[in-house]
């Protein structure tokens, strides 16, 4: 298939930004200790705590799947529940994942605009039944951004962990997108996570610019007991660990992770400005971070797939999701804007 594959359908499909590929071969110099116990491994656990300003547990895995159904099992016992929207990627797109590296634990769905929580719909849940019969709630899964490319804010995080405390939950927050989030904030990481009450997150390398990788960032570090044992039982324990660490050491170190997030963010308020001057375009959510979801007619879909681009539509909830990246470009969304008003006319 070309490189020239035209494509806003995910963040996946882009490449290796230079800054991650360059810490990589530079981690490929000689040889180096196996399974996490090498420089490179050291030096960026080292920095999250840093970026973090907290002393947290650091895991990588190889992707975000496996990272939050780890996290997730390492919060929960079998016969516990989690509280996540009903469109979570845990419930949607994990293929129980969550649930057998538990043991068995629920999903309880919830509700809300946006595709996010809310305190009266993780309330409601968790008062809804208190007998034996009932997996027992045990922990809220927040995504940040959300499936509908939406962001909590910080009053938002705040009330779902007063919540959290009413009720003896830990919170769980998928951080897919956490960069995009950090930049169209303009908060600190540690500010929208465990400050307002995160006690794990999961941090997609992927999405930002690496070939892959995922950070698991326990903020109490009580619960990350026996984790490694946990990953290395799961199969996610990497041999040669420095291929996963260095390239976030590269997005750490130079910056390239915010500046990655905030160049996918403008590309999408850039693509979303032009759509909005489309008659016949209708923008579904607020456009807050690197999505912008859109009801585009039947037809002009399908001369858009024709023409070969790439997006979903099973995740538009009844559009299309149009997903920037690190290396998305304006010539390439002037291009998508003319297939659609030519489509349209």
């Amino acid at each position: 298939m070309s490189n020239n594959l035209e494509q806003f359908a995910s963040d996946n499909y882009s490449g290796i930004c230079p800054e991650a590929l360059e810490y990589m071969l530079r981690a490929n110099q000689g040889s180096a200790p196996a399974y996490g116990n090498d420089e490179w491994t050291q030096k960026a656990t080292d920095y999250f705590r840093e970026l973090f300003e907290i002393d947290c547990e650091v895991f990588f895995t190889f992707n975000g799947t496996a990272a939050n159904s780890l996290s997730l099992a390492a919060l929960c016992q079998s016969y516990h529940s989690v509280i996540c929207h009903e469109t979570s990627h845990i419930e949607t797109d994990e293929c129980g994942a969550p649930e057998f590296a538990s043991n068995g634990s629920k999903l309880l769905l919830a509700k809300g605009e946006n595709g996010k929580l809310t305190p009266q719909s993780i309330d409601s849940i968790v008062t809804k039944r208190a007998d034996i019969h009932y997996p027992k709630p045990k922990v809220i899964s927040i995504t940040q951004a959300t499936e509908s490319g939406t962001l909590y804010s910080i009053d938002e995080l705040l009330e779902i962990k007063a919540v959290a405390e009413t009720h003896k939950l830990k919170i769980h927050m998928d951080g897919a997108r956490f960069a995009n989030a950090v930049a169209a904030l303009n908060k600190s990481p540690a500010e929208i996570t465990w400050k307002s009450g995160v006690d794990v997150l999961c941090f997609c390398g992927t999405k930002n610019g690496m070939a892959l990788g995922e950070a698991i960032l326990f903020f109490n570090k009580n619960l990350a007991e026996d984790f490694d044992y946990r990953c290395k039982q799961a199969g996610q324990l990497a041999s040669k660990m420095r291929f996963i660490s260095a390239p976030w050491l590269g997005l750490l170190e130079t910056g390239a992770w915010l500046k990655n997030a905030r160049h996918a963010n403008q590309c999408a308020e850039y693509l979303e400005n032009k759509l909005l001057n489309i008659a016949g375009v209708q923008i579904m959510f607020p456009r807050e971070a690197n999505a912008v979801f859109a009801k585009l007619p039947e037809p002009v879909i399908h001369s858009l797939k024709a023409k070969n681009w790439q997006f979903y539509t099973f995740i538009g909830m009844g559009g299309v999701r149009l997903m920037c990246s690190w290396n998305t470009t304006k010539t390439r969304i002037d291009q998508l804007i003319s297939d659609i008003e030519t489509a349209i006319a």
